[in-house]
């Protein structure tokens, strides 16, 4: 019986060391990750993810476009010169003599046109210049705040999975009491060698709870390097503030009339009923004047190293002031079918504003819920931790005295556990239900 019992004994204790070697093992990252706050995380994302890129992108277009449109109302300047060296003999073919001229010529022009009727087509495109500069800014406000609430996420998701971290351990740390508590009553002849194995299992499993735990945290810590624009994994440091409920009383007024997703798709479908009236603008007919001025003529003063511009008696003068009408009377319905074209792109950018409204409404009612019921999650998760540490206790001293089993022991650390492992997740669920809230409103609240 002795030799059975130190055999017992000698297992549980190889269990305990090899449990103890595998959580001393290196860890899984040998390279300590760079350590950043949120206001840094989403300055940086900012600045590297694509998508912000391409608003800022469609800003600075739209910010050209609306240039562009504003210079169609200025005429276009041309200039042109040119000059010709040629031999000073050649051969005149009907007199069958020499003759000899200047060996070089000089030509210059300056002109300017310039549209005075086009049927309202400028007006038209720089009102669809102006809405598309509008819509590009609210792309870059609602992109700002899309990219804020996903490296929030990302940021939380990194802090909750720390604290995970910290929740195995103090499980593996439990684990490795309670399996020290029972091979010590049965060393003493009060416990059974099924609680010692029992308590083994536990600690193993503790321990591989604790590596998941672990590999998430190197995972999201890689994620979060991704969102920030680094190639290493960045820690997310917590800050010490945790904010409470937002007011939001006027908010959802605010939310329909301010919301960027809202005002890039109304200024999208201002733009949309703009280009109309571009379309619209074939119909009329288009007036044009243009002017020209220039010089011709040849290098009469070439021999005394003079230029030629210097005198006049050898150039001539070319200068025309042209008005010009155009009317496309008939065209096979293509100015029709551009009509329609764009009428049909007007009432789909119309619907899909009035539509953007009612999704933001909508996600405003979905998202407010879930932040308040996040919130109220707090409270219950705290309150299941406080009971659950009272249980464990309770039943480590039930089991000490023999009056608990150790089944009853382990189904109350698992239940610790888990309200902690909640407790977690109800913190930053509500942190990240309150980003995505802002990315809504378009605004910090």
């Amino acid at each position: 019986m002795t030799g059975t019992r130190l055999a017992i004994v000698g297992g549980v204790v190889w269990a305990v060391v090899a449990t103890g070697l595998a959580a001393q093992q290196a860890p899984l990252v040998p390279q300590a990750p760079l350590q950043i706050t949120l206001q840094e995380a989403v300055r940086r994302a900012l600045d590297v993810q694509p998508a912000m890129v391409q608003a800022r992108g469609d800003q600075r277009n739209a910010g050209a476009g609306q240039l562009s449109a504003a210079g169609a109302f200025l005429p276009t300047i041309t200039g042109s010169g040119s000059s010709n060296l040629a031999s000073p003999n050649r051969y005149n073919s009907s007199t069958g003599q020499v003759v000899t001229s200047s060996g070089t010529s000089y030509s210059g022009s300056l002109g300017l046109s310039i549209d005075l009727f086009d049927g309202f087509r400028r007006f038209a495109n720089k009102s669809a210049a102006s809405a598309t500069a509008d819509a590009a800014d609210a792309g870059v406000v609602s992109q700002r705040y899309q990219v804020t609430a996903t490296t929030a996420q990302v940021f939380y998701t990194a802090l909750a999975n720390e604290e995970l971290v910290r929740v195995g351990s103090a499980q593996v740390e439990r684990a490795r009491a309670e399996l020290q508590t029972a091979v010590n009553k049965f060393q003493a002849g009060a416990a059974t060698r099924s609680d010692t194995l029992t308590a083994t299992v536990d600690v193993g499993n503790a321990l591989l709870a604790l590596l998941q735990a672990q590999a998430n945290l190197a995972t999201a810590q890689a994620n979060l390097g991704r969102q920030v624009g680094v190639d290493q994994l960045v820690r997310a440091v917590p800050d010490t503030a945790f904010p409470a409920l937002p007011d939001t009383t006027t908010l959802r007024a605010e939310v329909l009339a301010s919301s960027p997703q809202v005002q890039s798709a109304e200024a999208k479908a201002r733009a949309a009923g703009a280009q109309v009236g571009v379309t619209r603008s074939q119909y009329w007919p288009t007036l044009s004047v243009s002017y020209s001025n220039g010089y011709s003529g040849v290098d009469s003063l070439g021999r005394l190293g003079l230029s030629p511009w210097y005198t006049t008696k050898d150039y001539v003068n070319n200068w025309a002031l042209r008005f010009s009408l155009n009317w496309t009377l008939f065209n096979g319905f293509t100015r029709e079918a551009a009509y329609v074209s764009a009428a049909v792109q007007r009432d789909v950018a119309k619907a899909t504003a009035a539509d953007t409204r009612r999704q933001v409404n909508a996600l405003y009612t979905q998202q407010l819920a879930a932040t308040f019921t996040a919130w109220a999650q707090i409270a219950i998760a705290g309150a299941d931790v406080a009971a659950a540490t009272e249980a464990v206790r309770v039943q480590q001293e039930r089991y000490r005295l023999g009056a608990g089993t150790l089944l009853d022991l382990l189904t109350a650390q698992a239940n610790l556990t888990q309200a902690a492992v909640s407790q977690v997740q109800a913190r930053y669920n509500y942190l990240i239900a309150r980003a995505q809230l802002e990315a809504i409103v378009g605004h910090a609240l």
